[in-house]
């Protein structure tokens, strides 16, 4: 979301969020500052608006703050929206899209990569479409330079563009249906499927059957095995034959946990599959359940389907979940890091300090502690 607004803007943002996040991200602050809502998606016209705001004036629409131009440094952040001296508010007329639920990431997917697509390639020359693919759409085929697409792919892309980042590749027998975004430096492997509303993020190496799948960065499915309407964070590997459900046998809503509620909710969606933090592992052949949430740092493995809400820094399956140490955690997550010739940071630790320190309540309910 953030790397969309910069793109329209064409400068660097700083981010104002949860003090345990804080540290991660620059805040940037100054004298006069724009701060706009990071859920919602950035579009030309959105942000043609927001340049016209003038000091202590809020962009709404409806009770949603989209934007506010706050000066002076004096802002707070209080659930997402600016508290300072009363601002006048001016109502958007223009349509507005929004991360409401963390199931949203991939079910408005689809017009993200669309919308996205005409973004990155506006003005721009796709490299040569290589020898020995079949293509059909292919004016909605675009490589970056350094992307290889090998012998023997089907790509489609009637159904939606298919955009392949810098230096990333599509090995042989790869079948992809459009929208479809391969991040920089990713990699598909040998006869994967993957059908549309599909982002496969920087540096992420996937295989078998994908559907409407979001991958952030770093983050693997090496090998056969299906992920249907899911989020993968980042740093998080799924060994070899992992699957998941994305739809009831009564084919009835799927219910996800709200951490925040504390609770199951509905989703109103009939197809929902995994949701899975940072850096998160699981084992060969494991088997999630329709509407999974699996927390940050979890380790899962073992026969059978584990519970439905995995919280953060938790280790086991369906034969019994304990508390994931810490140090041992943080060692997984260096190893893996360290492949890729990254380590975490302090700031690192302490926000994931912070994660474990936020998980006693779901730990109490849903493990038990070693």
């Amino acid at each position: 979301m953030r790397e969309r607004w910069e793109y329209i803007i064409g400068k660097q943002t700083g981010t104002l969020t949860e003090e345990h996040l804080q540290s991660i991200v620059p805040q940037n602050g100054g004298s006069d500052n724009v701060l706009i809502n990071g859920a919602v998606f950035a579009t030309n016209e959105l942000y043609e608006a927001i340049s016209s705001l003038n000091p202590e004036e809020q962009l709404v629409k409806g009770v949603t703050v989209l934007a506010a131009r706050v000066t002076d440094n004096a802002f707070e952040f209080n659930n997402g929206l600016v508290t300072t001296v009363e601002p006048k508010q001016v109502e958007y007329r223009g349509e507005v899209d929004l991360l409401e639920h963390n199931w949203d990431i991939f079910s408005k997917n689809g017009a993200a990569i669309r919308s996205d697509f005409e973004l990155l390639t506006k003005e721009k020359q796709s490299q040569p479409l290589p020898d020995g693919i079949h293509t059909q759409g292919k004016e909605q085929i675009f490589l970056e330079e350094g992307a290889k697409i090998n012998a023997g792919c089907i790509l489609n892309a009637t159904t939606g563009p298919i955009y392949i980042g810098k230096n990333a590749e599509v090995l042989e027998g790869v079948m992809m249906r459009g929208p479809i975004a391969l991040g920089e430096e990713a990699a598909i492997k040998m006869g994967a499927k993957v059908y549309g509303d599909t982002t496969i993020g920087p540096h992420c190496k996937v295989g078998g059957e994908l559907s409407n799948v979001v991958f952030f960065s770093y983050s693997n499915k090496g090998h056969d095995g299906y992920l249907g309407n899911s989020v993968i964070g980042e740093w998080c590997n799924l060994g070899a034959d992992t699957n998941c459900s994305n739809l009831k046998n009564n084919y009835e809503s799927v219910k996800v946990w709200d951490e925040h509620r504390f609770k199951s909710v509905q989703t109103g969606l009939t197809f929902c599959g995994l949701i899975m933090g940072d850096h998160s592992k699981c084992g060969i052949n494991t088997m999630f359940n329709t509407g999974t949430v699996v927390g940050v740092s979890a380790n899962i493995f073992g026969g059978g389907f584990p519970e439905k809400f995995i919280p953060s820094f938790t280790w086991g399956g369906s034969d019994g979940l304990t508390t994931y140490r810490f140090e041992r955690a943080v060692d997984t997550a260096n190893r893996m890091m360290e492949r890729r010739g990254k380590s975490l940071t302090e700031n690192d630790l302490a926000m994931l300090k912070h994660v474990m320190s936020i998980t006693e309540k779901q730990r109490e309910l849903f493990t038990k502690t070693s």
